[in-house]
């Protein structure tokens, strides 16, 4: 569990162009709401390159405790990421090919 969250804050990190410490969920819903109040089409932007669905920004911040967009658009990106490290390591497991079945 502690590789997962490594490889995942290095993915962040690679995403975002900022360097995250171990509270990397506050961080970046800080970088987020920095991001909504001074630059709102890098988030857009940002939210793109991840892969979060717009349709799932628009649903979090229409539920009754949206207080804080920073925190639910940070666990939206944090769970994006965890699905696409999810993903990778099941095709990375599905590919054990034997050597003279390679092309």
């Amino acid at each position: 569990m502690m590789d997962d969250k490594i490889v995942l804050q290095h993915d962040l990190e690679k995403e975002t162009g900022i360097v995250l410490s171990n509270n990397f969920r506050e961080e970046l819903a800080a970088f987020v709401n920095h991001l909504i109040n001074t630059d709102f089409e890098k988030l857009v932007f940002l939210l793109y390159r991840i892969d979060v669905r717009e349709s799932t920004i628009k649903q979090l911040l229409a539920l009754p405790s949206a207080n804080n967009a920073g925190e639910l658009i940070a666990d939206a990106i944090i769970k994006r990421q965890a699905e696409k490290i999810e993903s990778r390591q099941q095709f990375k497991q599905s590919i054990n090919i034997a050597e003279e079945d390679k092309w």
